[in-house]
Order: C-alpha cells, then sequence, then structure tokens
C-alpha cells in the first residue's frame, strides 16, 4: 500500500485514476459509464484492496485547494439570462429532495431495530433511534459539517466505534449514490419519461477556439484570485459557512459583466473537468467498506432505505411535477453530497445551466441540513416519549 504520508505518490495515484477514467470513456462501455462513474469505482476498489489509504493528508489538500477551484472553473461562462429561472426550478427541486430524505429517515426507523446502535453514547435508550435519524437526515440535506453537528447534538459522537462506522457507511453510500446517478441520464427507458429540458444552452460559446498556454494560465490565475477573494470577504463579514455560495456569487459576476472576456478563456472547462474527476477519486477513496461491515452492518440497510425512499420521492414526484431528469438529479446530488459534488457532476454532464443553481441549492442544503436534523430527532424523540 502506498503510505498515507507519501503525499507525491498519493496525488500521482489520484492523477491516475482521473487519466484512466478519461481513457476509459472512449471505450463503448465507458461512454455509458461516463468518466465519473469509472473514477469513483476505480478509487473504491483501488483503496479497498490497500493500494491507497482511505485517508491521507493529499486528500484533505484536495478537498482544501482543488475542490474550490473548481467552482469559478466551471461558472466563468454562465449567463445569468436563465440563470434565475433554472435556481427557482432547482430551489423547488432541492426542497422535493429534502422532503424524500427526511421521509426515508423516517421510513428506515420504523422499519429498522437499531435501538442496539449507539449504546457507547450516554443518552436515553429511547432516543437512539431519534438521535440517528436526526444524524443521518442532517448528513443527506447538508454535508459533514451539519453531520458533525447533529453528532454533538445528539452526542452520538461520544461513541467512537458508532461515529467512525457511521462515517464510513456515509462515505461508501454517498460514493455509490453518486456513480447512481451520473448513470441514470444513459438509461434511455427512464430519461424518455421525463420532460426533455435542454441544459446544455448557457455555456454554448465554451467549445469556441482551443486551449493554448495563455488561456490556461489565466483560466487558473483568475479562479485562484476568484477563491482568494472570496475567502477574504467570507472572513471579514465572519461568515465562513458561505464560502462557496461567495465564490460562486463572484465568479458570475465577473461572467456577467465581461462576457467577451470570460469567453476567450478556452480551456476553464476542461481544467475543471480533470480535477472534479480527482475529487470524485477522492470521495471515493475513504469509503472503507469492511469497517462498515465489521462495525455496524445494520447501517448499511439503514443507510439504503433511506435512499431508496429519497430516490422514489424526488424521481417520482419529480417527473409529476414536471422536472427533467437533468434537474432532478442535480438536486438530489446537492441534497445527498452537497454543493461540490452537484456543480459538478452537471458539468461533467455539460448541463451547463445547472452548475450555478447546483451549488446555490448545495449550500442552502448547510443552511437547512442542521435545522432539518435537528427537527426530526426533536419530533421523533417527542413522539416516542
Amino acid at each position: 500500500m502506498i503510505p498515507a504520508d507519501n503525499h507525491f505518490a498519493i496525488m500521482a495515484a489520484l492523477f491516475v485514476i482521473a487519466t484512466f477514467a478519461l481513457l476509459a470513456e472512449r471505450t463503448r462501455v465507458g461512454a455509458l459509464l461516463t468518466s465519473a462513474v469509472i473514477a469513483i469505482l476505480t478509487a473504491i476498489i483501488t483503496a479497498n484492496v490497500n493500494i491507497i489509504p482511505h485517508t491521507a493528508p493529499a486528500y484533505d489538500f484536495v478537498f482544501a485547494y482543488f475542490v474550490p477551484v473548481l467552482i469559478p472553473l466551471f461558472l466563468f461562462k454562465a449567463d445569468l439570462r436563465r440563470l434565475f429561472f433554472e435556481t427557482t426550478r432547482m430551489t423547488m427541486a432541492f426542497l422535493l429532495a429534502c422532503f424524500g430524505t427526511i421521509s426515508g429517515a423516517i421510513v428506515a426507523v420504523l422499519l429498522l431495530d437499531l435501538s442496539s446502535l449507539g449504546t457507547g453514547a450516554e443518552i436515553d435508550a429511547a432516543l437512539r433511534e431519534p438521535a440517528i435519524a436526526g444524524l443521518f437526515t442532517s448528513t443527506y440535506i447538508g454535508g459533514s459539517v451539519n453531520y458533525a453537528a447533529l453528532g454533538e447534538i445528539t452526542r452520538l459522537r461520544e461513541d467512537a466505534s458508532f461515529f467512525s462506522a457511521a462515517t464510513a457507511t456515509d462515505n461508501l453510500f454517498s460514493a455509490l449514490y453518486l456513480a447512481v446517478l451520473a448513470m441514470l441520464p444513459s438509461w434511455s427507458w427512464l430519461a424518455r419519461r421525463y420532460i426533455p429540458r435542454n441544459h446544455h444552452i448557457a455555456n454554448s460559446g465554451l467549445e469556441l477556439g482551443h486551449p493554448t498556454p495563455l488561456t490556461l494560465a489565466m483560466s487558473l490565475t483568475l479562479a485562484l484570485l476568484v477563491v482568494a477573494t472570496g475567502d477574504a470577504l467570507t472572513g471579514w463579514l465572519a461568515i465562513p459557512d458561505w464560502r462557496y455560495a461567495m465564490i460562486t456569487l463572484l465568479a458570475v459576476i465577473l461572467a456577467t459583466l465581461f462576457p467577451k472576456q470570460m469567453a476567450r478563456l478556452h480551456g476553464d472547462f476542461e481544467l475543471g473537468m480533470l480535477l472534479s474527476l480527482i475529487f470524485f477519486a477522492t470521495i471515493a477513496a475513504g469509503a472503507n467498506v469492511l469497517a462498515m461491515i465489521q462495525i455496524a452492518p445494520l447501517l448499511i440497510l439503514l443507510v439504503a432505505i433511506l435512499l431508496i425512499v429519497h430516490t422514489l420521492i424526488t424521481f417520482g414526484f419529480g417527473k409529476l411535477l414536471g422536472f427533467s431528469l437533468p434537474e432532478l438529479i442535480t438536486a438530489s446530488n446537492a441534497a445527498v453530497l452537497g454543493a461540490t459534488t452537484a456543480p459538478t457532476l452537471a458539468a461533467a454532464k455539460e448541463w451547463r445551466d445547472l452548475i450555478t443553481p447546483g451549488v446555490l441549492v448545495g449550500v442552502l442544503g448547510y443552511a437547512l441540513g442542521t435545522f432539518a436534523g435537528t427537527a426530526v430527532y426533536q419530533f421523533w424523540s417527542w413522539v416516542v416519549s
């Protein structure tokens, strides 16, 4: 296995996985899976056969530096003329996905006996199931920050073995669910049952011209400046949770005020695609299948039921409400995985007018996740008391 402290070797492995995914996508089977799914599955396999570690400082580097840069690279050609309409629709779809998550958590708690989980936490036995329901509601509406917050609120974090198993289960199913979402558009039987909408328009000028060393340098430089400025503003305003929203706002302002100049930044989207595949591989590498199975197999059923109900409600009612399949995929992605993967997958699928809405509803999820998880926890505690 590559040691966790061998930073260059691990980064090399991530780039190998991303490059392999791009090459494999050129094959007939790979075109159906897409490079995003190939990168995810390859990283899961590679990590679980001990070629790369599940945790490493190099992964933290990807999350800390690659992920913020992805957003402006994908947004330098955002079209505000379509943005407001798409964001309104995406917000409605996202709220539907949140309802699906809450329903899934409640159904899972009703169907399963979870009293054997979280016994190491100093909480009343009757409150363990409500606490677990609230914990997974928070993470599948918001993200890791909300998950950590509910761990403290419910005191489930006190049971280290349970919390590590829950984290492993969350990582694995998040990666697998992302792979499923990425494959859904290629399932023609399903795609035909949703109202078709053209989501490729917003950055139609992206294909014009070819990347050069200068345009690549300018794209990356501008993206770094946007992130640095966004961090400075959120720090000055003392609103760190709004980091991605601020970065999105700055990138969209540039794209709106200087559309001709942004159109000359050839290669920004391609750079973002490469970094996004490395990001997907990093997420998937954290999925420790063995640890999850050994510590708490019941968690597998819990998360499986939650995500199945979430999917049925989101895509079932979403169809009845007239949302397109890409809109529902992006909304579900934003709820289950967050503000980073939603725009990244939208970009990978070239749904370019869903990139910015994907970021915004993902940030909305961060704002709602802790509240929703706490509400489920308190309500269910009141029911069982």
